[in-house]
């Protein structure tokens, strides 16, 4: 999968250089591949400096997303009249767009850390919880109706039958939120910050330092792409019984 992702990328900027050669454009509106790589060298201190402050909200979202994710799964299937009234609500606040409350958290939160971390919280929580949901409410009924056989309580089929076999489907949705933090906590950053590469990009924008801004970018993929495969990694430990992560 690395030496796929990798030509991928050698694909793209491969593209990038042809179109830089053919359409000639200035440099402030698509600057070459090159002169990139030159300020990410070039600027490599303040890059890393301004991508720890992002980092730091893109952990601190991920954690509290999936944790809040999961207990959510977890609590709408042990208690189902909870569940039956609190998961319409949370159907409509997922068609909400997550990204139109960015204001409102930073007016909230606040122009520090916590804005972003609840921003990349909310782009993870909703994956998660109901892919948990999803599998813990697909659990074999033979399965059910056999743990029943040997009066097992409602917990203990929950906790030793339910919860093992939605754990594949839990890491399914971690695998598929887990890149999406580091677009919440920019986002974040594009409505108010003073630090971080969504702050970096804006800056960089208004000053048309277009080289600037796609190092930044750079960095960013790069960071999305490892949390890919971390995210890989460590749900096949999460679920190493599950087909789809042996």
């Amino acid at each position: 999968m690395i030496g796929a992702t990798l030509g991928a990328i050698l694909v793209v900027v491969l593209v990038w250089q042809a179109a830089v050669w053919v359409l000639d454009p200035p440099p402030f509106m698509l600057p070459a591949p090159l002169r990139v790589a030159e300020t990410l060298v070039s600027r490599a201190p303040f890059l890393l400096r301004e991508s720890a402050v992002t980092g730091i909200e893109i952990v601190f979202g991920l954690f509290f997303g999936i944790a809040a994710g999961a207990l959510l799964g977890l609590s709408v299937e042990a208690f189902p009249r909870f569940g039956r009234l609190l998961w319409p609500v949370l159907l409509v606040l997922q068609a909400m767009p997550v990204f139109a409350l960015a204001p409102l958290l930073v007016l909230w939160f606040g122009f520090g850390l916590t804005s972003k971390v609840v921003m990349a919280a909310l782009v993870i929580f909703f994956p998660v919880a109901s892919a948990f949901a999803d599998g813990l409410r697909r659990t074999d009924p033979d399965l059910l109706d056999a743990t029943a056989m040997t009066q097992a309580s409602h917990w203990q089929s929950l906790w030793h039958v339910r919860v093992p076999l939605a754990l594949p489907a839990l890491a399914t949705g971690i695998r598929v939120a887990a890149p999406f933090a580091p677009l919440g906590a920019v986002i974040g950053e594009w409505v108010g910050a003073s630090g971080g590469l969504g702050f970096v990009m804006l800056q960089a924008n208004a000053r048309m330092q277009t080289d600037t801004m796609f190092a930044a970018l750079a960095v960013l993929a790069a960071a999305t792409l490892f949390l890919r495969f971390l995210a890989d990694a460590l749900t096949r430990r999460l679920a190493p019984w599950a087909p789809e992560t042996r």
